[in-house]
């Protein structure tokens, strides 16, 4: 009978098994039983289970290579402790001897079946497995005894401090250092680092070869992933990543939340900006031959961390969308849209995988919900409403709100002209990046430049409401002039001031000039009334006129010294604008009439009212003797 091929001798084999299985089956009809003995007749003649085969000296040569690397390897196992630690020569040897067991094993397996070559067959996969297993923990060893500390050459909050205040503070002017925002492209640049010392890179690829070789790649893939896995997962506690669940998240106040936003960031962009380029960069360099394998083992070796991240996103986006989560917000996309094409580079074979799937979910829900923030911040400003003025005529705490609000703007105008854009256009759900780039408008800050311009609108009809609430309507115009002034002084000195431009910053200051005015006239119109000399009233008349306003500017005194304008600049301004309306009238007034009444009759030298207007709109109350200084009766 002829030799069977190579490849129907596992055929043969299989049925030659199967066979004697049934055989032992005794529910069976002596009709099926000939059957199956002749059979069994059949397929031992095919087996050849006879030692006098033509194979036969071929198989000899071939158990005695076996036996003889079998010796080097066990000899070398017994005399070195770690194989890969005692040089190239010793390395070269066990792989030489590895590489012999293997060439026996396919020999062996092309050839036809027999008793001798299964029994030198199952010898030398013996052979193999105990190398198999050697060359495990010889990989474990270079792996720990090699592994380069990360975490000291990238100190986790060196560069990143965490503070705990929120954005805006409505107390004061402050405004969150501009330099504490997100920085991931640029930073992680050149960022690549070694995790693992690069001369032992060719010794753990020569054990990836060896092992891929031998049929046992998933044996090499499970601990060297498992190692890096946990690796990473050390990383990854020093950078506060850990699984929050939603509940978790919503229970946090907003100072703890803010901190761990900025937490997530630092993580985010060290991860994947970093590490993950780094530890991309050796899983290629050890598996980048095994189609792939290498990206992965990388997902595999990463998916813990990135899933906790990337649920950390999800669940802040459950959140109330309140003002102040638009720069938290920001700052979370921004790091996103930076790492993008590095998260693409690290998974560009699988374009299905769910991390990069779930990564460019939460980009675009995150630009979703900075849309929904800013379309809403305009009403909130609008339905800030109350029903009592505002103290002594100050600025107004939405004013600080808003204006600070806006100058934060600056610290993004490469992506919020982008989504502004998006949103002006109508765009919703799809491709991120694709939106950014289609029908987009040629100058995309004027979406910003609009935008803003549209707040300080509804800033502005919402203080002149609020400017309705005063009886009196001098404090009114001082009301608006300080809150007028507040915004267009923190704006034309700010990196947002291109986005209004001198032409919007011209009609404000016309604004703050026309409230100026109308505050001299409705003060100090009624003073002037009583300055008034035509030469033909008498002198009680003009006694009277003196009386008169002494009492009104004692009590526009006493008034306004109570009210406020914080801006010094500002403040002497409307003080000299005063002098010029009062002072020269009432030097002319005086000199006209001292001769007449004599000037027992006036209270106050013209240098007297000048120091006292300079004392008007300090913010505290301040009264004049109603006694005469002169001691005149």
């Amino acid at each position: 009978m002829a030799d069977i091929t190579n490849a129907d001798r596992h055929v043969v084999a299989a049925s030659y098994h199967l066979m004697k299985a049934l055989q032992a089956t005794k529910l069976m009809s002596s009709d099926v039983r000939g059957i199956l003995e002749k059979l069994d007749f059949h397929l031992s003649t095919m087996i050849k289970l006879n030692e006098d085969e033509p194979d036969g000296d071929i198989i000899t040569e071939l158990k005695k290579r076996l036996i003889s690397s079998r010796e080097t390897i066990t000899n070398l196992h017994s005399s070195h402790s770690q194989i890969w630690a005692s040089g190239p020569v010793i390395i070269l040897e066990y792989l030489e001897a590895v590489g012999e067991v293997q060439r026996s094993i396919e020999a062996l397996e092309g050839m036809p079946l027999s008793r001798m070559s299964n029994r030198v067959l199952d010898q030398a996969k013996t052979t193999l497995h105990m190398a198999m297993d050697r060359l495990q923990n010889e990989l474990v060893h270079i792996l720990v005894q090699n592994k380069q500390c990360f975490e000291h050459k990238y100190p986790v909050f060196e560069v990143y401090p965490i503070y705990e205040e929120s954005v805006i503070s409505n107390e004061d002017d402050s405004v969150e250092d501009a330099s504490l925002k997100g920085r991931s492209s640029s930073e992680t640049e050149d960022c690549a680092m070694d995790l693992i010392h690069p001369d032992v890179v060719p010794q753990i690829k020569s054990i990836a070869d060896t092992m891929f070789a031998s049929g046992y790649a998933q044996e090499f893939c499970l601990p060297f992933t498992a190692f890096w896995k946990e690796v990473l997962a050390e990383y990854s506690m020093i950078l506060y990543v850990e699984q929050l669940s939603i509940e978790d998240v919503k229970r946090m106040e907003w100072k703890h939340l803010n901190s761990r936003i900025r937490k997530w960031r630092v993580a985010m962009t060290r991860i994947i900006g970093v590490y993950l380029g780094s530890a991309k960069r050796l899983f290629d360099q050890v598996l980048g031959d095994y189609d792939q394998v290498s990206t992965a083992c990388l997902i595999e070796a990463s998916r813990g961390p990135l899933f906790c991240l990337l649920n950390f996103g999800q669940a802040v986006l459950i959140g109330p969308h309140e003002p102040e989560w638009l720069f938290c917000l920001l700052d979370m996309y921004e790091v996103l849209a930076d790492l993008v094409p590095d998260l693409d580079t690290l998974f560009s074979q699988e374009t299905e995988s769910l991390i990069r799937i779930d990564f460019h979910e939460l980009l675009l829900q995150l630009g979703e919900s900075v849309r929904v923030i800013l379309n809403e911040f305009g009403n909130r400003i609008a339905t800030c409403t109350s029903t009592t003025p505002f103290q002594n005529g100050g600025i107004h705490p939405l004013t600080k709100y808003v204006a600070n609000y806006i100058l934060c703007f600056a610290e993004y105008e490469d992506t919020l002209p982008l989504l502004l854009q998006d949103q002006e256009h109508g765009r919703e759900s799809g491709d991120e990046e694709q939106n950014m780039d289609a029908e987009a408008d040629p100058y995309p800050a004027r979406a910003l430049a609009t935008y803003l311009q549209s707040l300080t609108s509804i800033l502005e009809a919402t203080l002149d409401k609020k400017s309705s609430l005063y009886r009196d309507s001098s404090l009114k115009h001082i009301f608006l002039m300080n809150n007028i002034h507040y915004a267009v002084e923190k704006i034309k000195n700010s990196k947002i001031s291109p986005y209004f431009g001198d032409e919007w910053i011209r009609k404000h200051y016309v604004k703050l000039r026309q409230h100026a005015m109308y505050y001299q006239r409705t003060t100090w119109s009624s003073l002037l009334t009583f300055l008034h000399d035509d030469g033909k009233v008498g002198k009680a008349t003009l006694k009277a006129r003196c009386q008169d306003f002494n009492t009104a500017f004692e009590d526009l005194y006493k008034s306004q010294t109570r009210w406020v304008v914080p801006d010094p600049q500002l403040r002497e301004d409307v003080r000299i604008l005063a002098s010029k309306t009062v002072i020269q009238p009432y030097r002319n007034f005086v000199s006209k009439i001292s001769n007449s009444i004599g000037e027992k009759h006036i209270k106050y030298t013209e240098q007297e009212l000048g120091v006292y207007i300079m004392d008007l709109l300090e913010g505290s109350s301040k009264s004049l003797s109603h006694s005469w200084k002169r001691g005149h009766g």
